[in-house]
């Protein structure tokens, strides 16, 4: 196995880490629109082990899917890891797919929301640009594994092992992502969010999705229906709201489920942030015109923030991810169960100099990655998580270093 990663920010470096403590790749390019940040982050990789031969850079554009097949044929890439912002989604699916490599992402390609009623028809779905060419990436013999992060990824993998091995029926899919994750300043709280914004202000401005086995696919306004929901080990309860997310597109197409939502647990100062963002028109990706330079509001925003990658070793506190099933158990009872993966950040960055929000994202499309590699996962067409069985995955996220990753999963009755 030979990978392209591309993206060398939080997530793509976290993964980086993560890759080189395995033996089950050939080669790794780490690549980036920043030649001197794709670089460092081989680097940082490659002390972990040793100076780690298998491991090189590379400089691209992302936007480009000429540039990205000519990246995968230069390095005979067999998988491609995207680990870029959603906006670069379909050139690199498209590249990847003309150099004949495999694909993972953990986003998928953006949604466009309906043009005259968006809070209560779907536009253009998420993932409806690559889903469209599902035919093709079948009738080639190549696998396109989408969705394969925490949120989607991890959350899908826990809905298909409850639909497999605890219940008969399952009423709804509620995936649930909470954290009590503070960042400080010179000792003083300040806001800095841990994963990358522009994404943040995509899925959360826009009208979320809800799905239905009797009605399909829905939306409604965003930060609607509000519950409190009680995360475990130590986190506590957390105001969880409706959030556009790929889980809701995805676990419909491989679990039977009456309804499928996911809430995000925002708070209350991030939700007025991004209420007034939206007021302002920052949320916008259209470029205006500043001083004779045409620059996207979105963009500004993001670039005034601390760097995800960046903060790690300003944050305490965990986050937490995973599906709360309802519905009727194997022995015929009601059962109502939440299945979880808890990351504490004081750990993550002991281990990996990597702050516990983008590194509880990577490591679930290592873990894939290994497994197609084994052979344990194998497939072809525009997949997600959900259509693979999920002991292989739970087993070797669960199963002490080195023959796993050390990273266990929990489960509590509600």
């Amino acid at each position: 196995m030979r990978i392209l990663l591309i993206g060398a920010g939080g997530v793509g470096s976290a993964a980086a880490k993560l890759l080189v403590q395995r033996d089950f790749f050939e080669a790794l390019v780490v690549a980036d629109y920043s030649a001197e940040r794709a670089e460092a982050s081989a680097r940082a990789a490659s002390e972990r082990r040793n100076g780690e031969a298998r491991v090189t850079s590379a400089q691209i554009d992302a936007s480009s899917a000429e540039g990205v097949k000519a990246l995968c044929r230069e390095h005979a890439i067999t998988h491609m890891f995207n680990a870029v912002d959603p906006v670069f989604v379909m050139p690199i699916f498209d590249g990847a797919f003309a150099a004949g490599a495999d694909y993972l992402d953990m986003a998928m390609s953006l949604s466009r929301p309906h043009e005259s009623e968006p809070y209560a028809n779907v536009g253009v779905k998420l993932c409806d640009e690559q889903f469209a060419k599902a035919d093709a990436w079948e009738k080639a013999g190549r696998l396109a594994l989408v969705g394969i992060g925490v949120e989607p990824g991890l959350s899908d993998v826990f809905a298909r092992y409850a639909a497999d091995h605890l219940f008969s029926e399952i009423d709804e899919l509620g995936t649930r992502d909470g954290a009590n994750l503070v960042v400080t300043d010179d000792g003083n709280e300040i806001f800095a969010p841990s994963f990358s914004m522009w994404t943040t202000i995509e899925e959360c401005l826009n009208p979320p999705v809800v799905w239905e086995k009797d009605r399909g696919w829905f939306t409604t306004p965003p930060f609607n229906e509000p519950k409190i929901f009680d995360f475990p080990e130590g986190i506590g309860e957390v105001e969880c709201v409706n959030v556009e997310h790929e889980e809701v597109l995805l676990m419909p197409r491989g679990v039977d489920a009456k309804r499928v939502t996911f809430t995000y647990g925002l708070g209350e100062e991030f939700i007025g942030i991004l209420k007034v963002l939206h007021t302002l028109g920052l949320d916008s990706v259209e470029p205006i015109t500043v001083k004779g330079q045409q620059i996207s509001p979105r963009d500004v925003v993001a670039a005034a923030l601390p760097d995800p990658a960046t903060i790690g070793p300003r944050m305490k506190g965990k986050t937490c991810a995973g599906p709360w099933v309802t519905g009727t158990g194997t022995d015929g009872e009601p059962r109502s169960t939440y299945l979880y993966h808890v990351v504490d950040n004081e750990q993550t960055m002991k281990d990996y100099d990597s702050q516990c929000v983008v590194w509880q994202t990577a490591i679930n499309p290592v873990v894939a990655l290994e497994l197609l590699a084994t052979g344990a996962w194998s497939g072809a067409g525009v997949l997600g998580p959900e259509a693979f069985d999920a002991v292989p995955f739970l087993d070797l996220l669960k199963a002490p270093k080195p023959e796993g990753f050390g990273a266990p999963w929990g489960m509590r009755e509600q």
